[in-house]
C-alpha cells in the first residue's frame, strides 16, 4: 500500500514523521534498553536513567496534545512491552484522556440526532457542566422523568471522522515500516495497527460498552463490594450511553472507616475471576476509572477497553501466575510457551527463553515484598519474548498492562498489598474448586466416554485397512536419529530370520510326506535337515534377543 499524501493528511502525516524523529531512535527496545544506567531487565522508572523517564514523560505530554488517536494509540503502546521498555510502557499506562469539555449545545444536538427529541424530552434535567471530559466524549449527571439519577456519557460531535482519517495515515506509515525496516518485519507494525483499528472503531460504539456493563455486572455478581452501574437500555445508541448515577469518589479521598486492606484483596479477587474463570475483564483499571462509594465499595467505571481470553489463554495464564508466585521459573517459561507465536523468520532461541525468564523470576522473588508484582514480570515475559524470536499474542500484553494498573491501585487500597500472594492464595483456591466433580464436569466426561466407545471400532477398522494396503505411516521424532535406524535395521534382521526358520519349518513339513530312498532317524533326510537347521536358527535368534536385550538393560 503506497502513501497517498492527500491534501487533508498532510498535518497527520507531519505529526507521525516528528514523532517517530523525536523518539523513534531511543523508544525502540533495543535503542532505550542501552541507555539504561545498569539497569535490570523489566526495570521501573525509578530505576532507569533519568534522561529516558524524562523522555517518556515528554512523550505523553506530546500525543495527549495532537488529540484522541494518538491517545488511544498510547494507551496501546502502553500494552507492548515487547516493543517498549518498562519506563515508557508505565508512562503511558498513565496517559491521561482528558481535554476541554465541549459546549452543552453540542451535546445537545447529538442528544437529539440519536433518540429524536431535544434534551428536555428525554431528561427532566440535565446538568450542564461535566462529571469528566475525555477525547472521545463526555459525561454528564441528569435525571430521568421517573426520578432516576442517572450518568450519560455523549460522543463529541464528528470525532468518528477525524479518528478515521487518523487511523488511514497510521497504517500507511505502518505499512511502510513494514515493507522497508527491520523493526516492522520484526514486529508488525501493521498487524497491530489494524487491531488497534478494530479496538478504536468498537470503542466508538457506546452499545458495546452497554454490552459490557451487563456482562460484567452478571460475571461479578457474587462480589458485594464490587459495583458496576447498570446501563439503562432503553437510552443507550452507538452514541450516547445512559447509566445508573453512582456517587463516588477518587482514591486518594477514601471515606472515613475504610477496609482498604479488604478491598484490595476484594478487587485482586475479582480481577483473578475475570481473566480466569470469565475470560473477559475491564482491561484499563486505572485510578480513574476505579473509584470509591461512601459506604466503602469499589466502583468499576469506563468499560470501553475489555479484554477476552480463550479457554487455553486462561489456563496458561493461571499456570504461569502460580509458577511466578512459586518461584519456579522453568515452569513459567513452559507456561508462557503457550501465550505466545513464532514469528515467520521462526528462529526461536528456546535455551535463552527459559534461562531469562528463569532469572527474572528469581529476581523478582528475592526482591523486597513491596516489589512483587506480577504484572511487571508478565510484561517483561513478553519482552524477553520478543528478543528470542517468538511474538507475545495481544492477551498477554493487554493482560500485563491490566495487573499493572491493578496493582498500582490495590497499593493505593492498601500500602501492604502483596500481589504475588493474592495470586498464590486466589490460584490455590481455585484449583481446589476444579477439582471437585459437579454435575456439569460428570456429563462432559460422561459424553467424551461414550463419543470415544462409539468411534473406537472405526478408528481401528482405519488402522487395520491402512495397515493392510500398505498405507500405514509412522512418523518419529526422536534425539539421536541413527540409534533409531539402527533399532529399526535390528528389528528388519530379526523379521526376516523368523520368515526364513518358517521357511524352513513349513518346508521340512512338507517334504516329509514325499518318499526318498534317503533317510535319517526313518524320515527323508532333507526334511530332517532342515528341521535341524530350523530348531539350530530358531534357538540361535531367541538367545542373541535375550542377550542383546539383556545387555542393553
Amino acid at each position: 500500500m503506497a502513501i497517498s499524501m492527500r491534501p487533508q493528511q498532510i498535518r497527520r502525516y507531519g505529526d507521525l514523521a516528528w514523532l517517530l524523529a523525536k523518539y523513534g531512535t531511543g523508544a525502540t527496545a533495543d535503542g532505550v534498553r542501552r541507555t539504561l544506567a545498569g539497569g535490570t531487565p523489566g526495570a521501573g522508572p525509578a530505576e532507569a536513567a533519568p534522561e529516558m523517564n524524562e523522555d517518556a514523560k515528554a512523550l505523553v505530554a506530546d500525543l495527549e496534545q495532537r488529540g484522541p488517536t494518538f491517545v488511544k494509540l498510547g494507551q496501546l503502546l502502553s500494552t507492548r512491552t515487547d516493543l517498549l521498555p518498562a519506563p515508557y510502557t508505565e508512562a503511558l499506562c498513565r496517559l491521561q484522556d482528558g481535554c476541554r469539555p465541549v459546549p452543552i449545545e453540542a451535546v445537545a444536538d447529538v442528544v437529539h440526532e440519536e433518540f429524536g427529541r431535544p434534551l428536555q424530552g428525554v431528561f427532566s434535567s440535565f446538568d450542564p457542566e461535566p462529571l469528566a471530559s475525555a477525547s472521545l466524549g463526555q459525561v454528564h449527571r441528569a435525571v430521568l422523568h421517573d426520578g432516576r439519577p442517572v450518568a450519560v456519557k455523549v460522543q463529541r460531535p464528528d470525532v468518528v471522522d477525524g479518528i478515521v482519517e487518523d487511523l488511514d495515515a497510521i497504517a500507511e506509515i505502518a505499512a511502510l515500516a513494514d515493507r522497508h525496516t527491520e523493526a516492522g518485519r520484526r514486529f508488525g507494525f501493521g498487524a497491530m495497527v489494524e487491531e488497534f483499528r478494530r479496538s478504536m472503531l468498537a470503542e466508538l460504539d457506546y452499545r458495546r460498552e452497554a454490552a459490557n456493563l451487563r456482562l460484567l455486572r452478571r460475571n461479578l455478581a457474587e462480589f458485594d463490594r464490587i459495583v458496576i452501574p447498570r446501563p439503562v437500555d432503553e437510552l443507550c445508541t452507538g452514541r450516547v450511553l445512559t447509566m445508573e448515577y453512582v456517587d463516588s469518589r477518587p482514591l486518594d479521598r477514601p471515606p472515613d472507616g475504610i477496609d482498604g486492606p479488604a478491598l484490595a484483596e476484594t478487587l485482586a479477587g475479582a480481577y483473578l475471576h475475570q481473566i480466569v474463570e470469565d475470560g473477559f475483564f475491564h482491561a484499563d483499571p486505572h485510578p480513574g476509572n476505579v473509584r470509591l462509594t461512601p459506604d466503602g465499595r469499589v466502583v468499576l467505571l469506563d468499560l470501553g477497553m475489555v479484554g477476552r481470553l480463550t479457554r487455553g489463554a486462561r489456563d496458561g495464564l493461571l499456570q504461569l501466575l502460580m509458577a511466578m508466585s512459586d518461584d519456579d521459573g522453568e515452569a513459567a517459561a513452559g507456561a508462557a510457551l503457550a501465550l505466545t507465536d513464532r514469528r515467520d523468520d521462526g528462529d526461536f532461541d528456546r535455551e535463552t527463553f527459559v534461562r531469562r525468564v528463569s532469572a527474572l523470576v528469581a529476581d523478582q522473588y528475592a526482591a523486597p515484598v513491596g516489589r512483587l508484582s506480577p504484572g511487571l514480570v508478565l510484561g517483561e515475559v513478553a519482552r524477553i519474548a520478543a528478543d528470542t524470536g517468538l511474538r507475545p499474542r495481544p492477551e498477554l500484553t493487554m493482560l500485563a498492562k491490566a495487573l499493572l494498573n491493578l496493582d498500582d491501585v490495590a497499593r493505593r487500597l492498601d500500602p501492604d498489598f502483596v500481589p504475588g500472594e493474592a495470586v498464590r492464595t486466589y490460584g490455590a483456591g481455585l484449583l481446589r474448586r476444579r477439582l471437585v466433580p459437579t454435575p456439569g464436569r460428570i456429563l462432559a466426561a460422561t459424553l467424551d466416554a461414550k463419543e470415544f466407545a462409539e468411534e473406537l471400532p472405526g478408528r481401528v477398522n482405519k488402522v487395520m485397512d491402512a495397515l493392510a494396503d500398505g498405507r500405514f505411516t509412522l512418523q518419529v521424532e526422536g534425539v539421536d536419529e541413527a540409534e533409531i535406524l539402527r533399532g529399526i535395521h535390528r528389528l528388519a534382521n530379526r523379521l526376516a530370520s523368523a520368515v526364513v526358520l518358517a521357511a524352513l519349518v513349513l518346508g521340512a513339513a512338507l517334504m516329509m510326506r514325499i518318499d526318498t530312498p534317503t533317510r535319517l532317524f526313518g524320515y527323508p533326510a532333507v526334511a530332517i535337515v532342515c528341521f535341524l537347521l530350523a530348531a539350530g536358527g530358531g534357538f540361535g535368534l531367541l538367545t542373541t534377543i535375550l542377550w542383546t536385550d539383556r545387555r542393553r538393560r
